[in-house]
């Protein structure tokens, strides 16, 4: 699908918490100039507070602005399939490239449950679909094991995002895997060491804000040079991480905000980042000269 960098886009929001598509327009032509791949509508893109009429054009406008220089790749992820199965047929009807599904959250799964559960859903697509991997949220971990086993099982299934934190399991999945497979980080501070074991990306929140810098490190890394990529990602590690000082996205909804490419608005359940939260980002961004 891609390899180096791929954007977990913001989700603009006007005064009346309404999708600014003005702005998501703005935002993402600036992503354009650096990234390998835009990831619309997952955590970071706030899904699930984007009912089905906002959904669908907001891939549609995302997919007709990005006009396949890069893969355009959906969240479509639910604890219900047949909610999946609706949001997989709106990203393929508006020309999305590939399909980003997160593991059932709430009620869960046992790892036999979520061989069935990916293998249904993958036999009613054609779309390729990234699996994601993130317990902190799911309640539940896919095992290197499963990842495998769906993937062998289902050959629309090209990979999986990554976000368990554990660099032992990353290790044992990327030492296991076949070779076809793809594994994204999905914690920007874990790109380094993933991508070193021979993993193939990152599906970053970071590059939100500074999406040349991480397209320099993925790059750095592909090409070798971990010298360089130990220097980027030594200085902009303590950003990569305080970017999640409160939950994801709200601090990086804020970030945006200050580089004038969204207003600082999220949606209920989230609220916007404390006053701490900002003086942290503003001290970050002074200290990194990021305006």
């Amino acid at each position: 699908m891609f390899n180096g960098v791929g954007t977990a886009i913001i989700t603009p929001f006007n005064e009346n918490f309404e999708v600014d598509y003005n702005a998501l327009e703005e935002f993402v032509n600036f992503q354009l100039e650096f990234v390998d791949a835009l990831i619309v509508l997952g955590t970071t893109g706030e899904a699930p507070t984007i009912n089905e009429k906002e959904r669908e054009k907001i891939v549609s406008k995302v997919v007709e602005i990005v006009n396949k220089k890069i893969p355009v790749i959906v969240g479509t992820g639910s604890n219900n399939p047949e909610h999946v199965l609706n949001n997989n047929k709106l990203a393929e009807k508006n020309g999305a490239d590939g399909l980003l599904i997160v593991s059932p959250y709430y009620n869960k799964s046992t790892q036999k449950g979520l061989v069935k559960y990916f293998t249904y859903i993958a036999e009613r697509t054609e779309l390729p679909i990234i699996l994601y991997n993130v317990p902190s949220r799911t309640g539940g971990n896919i095992l290197p094991d499963t990842a495998i086993e769906i993937f062998d099982k289902n050959k629309n299934v090209i990979g999986i995002k990554e976000a368990s934190g554990n660099i032992s399991q990353i290790a044992e999945l990327i030492s296991n895997k076949p070779n076809e497979m793809l594994v994204y980080s999905g914690n920007d501070d874990q790109a380094l060491p993933l991508m070193a074991l021979g993993g193939n990306g990152v599906i970053s929140v970071f590059s939100n804000v500074l999406p040349k810098q991480m397209k320099e490190l993925t790059d750095a890394i592909l090409n070798g040079n971990f010298k360089k990529a130990q220097e980027i990602n030594n200085k902009y590690n303590i950003l990569m991480r305080k970017l999640f000082v409160e939950v994801n996205p709200i601090p990086v909804k804020y970030a945006v905000s200050k580089l004038g490419y969204c207003k600082n608005i999220v949606r209920l359940p989230l609220v916007e980042l404390s006053e701490n939260g900002k003086i942290l980002i503003d001290k970050l961004f002074e200290e990194l000269s990021i305006l």
